[in-house]
C-alpha cells in the first residue's frame, strides 16, 4: 500500500458518519447516537543495501460509545454512555491508591498521637 493510499483510507475511515449514527425515532423521541473516534497512522519509505526501494504505511481506528442526543418536544438533551469497564478500572485505581497510602496515614496518625 502506498503512503498516499493509506492516508486516503484514514480520511475515509474517520468521518462524521463514524461519530454520529443514523437518527431514529420512537414514541415521539428522536435519538442520535454518538461515538468518540480516534485514529493513528504512520508510514515510511527507504532503501535496502541492494538499492531496492520500498514504502509502506498503516493506520488504526478506535471508537467507543460516547452517548446520545435525545430530542423531545423541541428540547435537546445529552445522555452520556456509561462504560462499565471504565467504572471498574477507576474504582480499582482508587482502591489501589488507598491501599498504598494507608501505611502513611497510619504512621502520620501514630506520630500525632505520640506528640500530642
Amino acid at each position: 500500500m502506498k503512503i498516499v493510499e493509506a492516508l486516503e483510507a484514514v480520511t475515509d475511515a474517520v468521518t462524521v458518519k463514524r461519530v454520529f449514527g443514523e437518527p431514529y425515532e420512537r414514541e415521539g423521541l428522536t435519538v442520535i447516537p454518538a461515538a468518540t473516534v480516534s485514529g493513528v497512522g504512520g508510514g515510511g519509505q527507504g532503501h535496502d543495501p541492494k538499492g531496492q526501494e520500498g514504502e509502506g504505511g498503516g493506520f488504526g481506528v478506535m471508537s467507543r460509545p460516547a452517548g446520545a442526543y435525545v430530542i423531545k418536544d423541541g428540547q435537546v438533551s445529552w445522555r452520556p454512555a456509561v462504560d462499565p469497564n471504565r467504572v471498574v478500572v477507576m474504582a480499582g485505581l482508587v482502591i489501589i491508591a488507598y491501599l498504598f497510602s494507608r501505611p502513611r496515614l497510619v504512621r502520620a496518625r501514630a506520630s500525632v498521637r505520640s506528640t500530642g
